[in-house]
């Protein structure tokens, strides 16, 4: 069974999960393989939709965890971040935008947005997988992770 504790690392996961999906759906469409590349799509979405029930369990439970770093680490880190988070808020609506002209066969406005959303996507999923690394591997938070409330 997983704890909160654990969410940290299922959500990187889950975002490099989507990354390898965005890069291979490229791929696919790229080789005019559509039935692939839909597929890739809508399980990055989905994995996606995982994603961020988990980070929101995560973050309910736990609230904003302090960035450990010091020196040069800091100012890389919140740089990072603040692209990821920036970038991150887009990436809801450019996906469901996406992924209706998709469904509604306006393939043309479809690949009008994708061009735009494909880049941010991977970008956001990439990024994800730094912050995690760097929050909670290289540097640790600054203070020991617990649930609100202490218990």
């Amino acid at each position: 069974m997983l704890s909160v504790a654990d969410l940290p690392a299922v959500n990187a996961t889950l975002n490099a999960i989507s990354a390898a999906l965005l890069i291979c759906g490229y791929a696919f469409i790229r080789r005019k393989n559509v039935t692939a590349h839909k597929a890739c799509m809508l399980s990055a979405f989905a994995v996606s939709i995982l994603f961020l029930a988990s980070y929101l369990t995560y973050h309910y439970h736990v609230g904003s965890v302090p960035f450990g770093g010091q020196g040069r680490a800091r100012p890389v880190y919140f740089t990072i971040l603040i692209s990821h988070t920036v970038l991150a808020a887009a990436i809801p609506p450019l996906v469901l935008v996406t992924l209706y002209r998709a469904w509604k066969e306006q393939f043309e406005k479809h690949r009008r947005i994708a061009r735009w959303t494909l880049p941010i996507w991977i970008y956001v999923s990439l990024t994800g997988v730094v912050v995690y690394l760097m929050l909670y591997r290289i540097y640790g938070p600054a203070l020991p992770i617990q649930p609100l409330g202490g218990g």
